[in-house]
């Protein structure tokens, strides 16, 4: 049995790259930024925040849903969003302990 190339990696960078990869699309920042400024779920069309077709943000939303960034809970017709807050504090600390290793040197000189 052949071995993703992936999985070479220990699992703490395989969770930052899976995040990095959700979070590297303007779409799916732009959701998480309306969830976090709506401070509420959000059961509305939330394409019509976007400029992208409703199924062009579904995927979006799909992607965010996987990740754990946001949950979505279905209500007859309809699916609320949600900041998932729990995920979202654990992404500030893996985003600063990753920038913490990126320590840049005070006599850094590249030219």
């Amino acid at each position: 049995m052949a071995i993703s190339k992936i999985e070479l990696f220990e699992a703490t960078l395989q969770e930052r790259a899976n995040l990095f990869k959700a979070l590297g699309h303007p779409a799916r920042l732009q959701i998480l930024q309306f969830l976090a400024q709506t401070k509420t779920c959000i059961s509305g069309d939330i394409s019509e925040e976007l400029p992208l077709s409703r199924t062009t943000v579904k995927q979006h939303l799909i992607e965010l849903k996987e990740i754990g960034l946001i949950r979505g809970q279905v209500e007859g017709a309809k699916t609320n969003y949600c900041l998932d807050y729990e995920k979202i504090a654990a992404m500030k600390v893996l985003f600063g302990s990753f920038l913490d290793e990126l320590q840049i040197p005070d006599n850094l000189c590249c030219t």
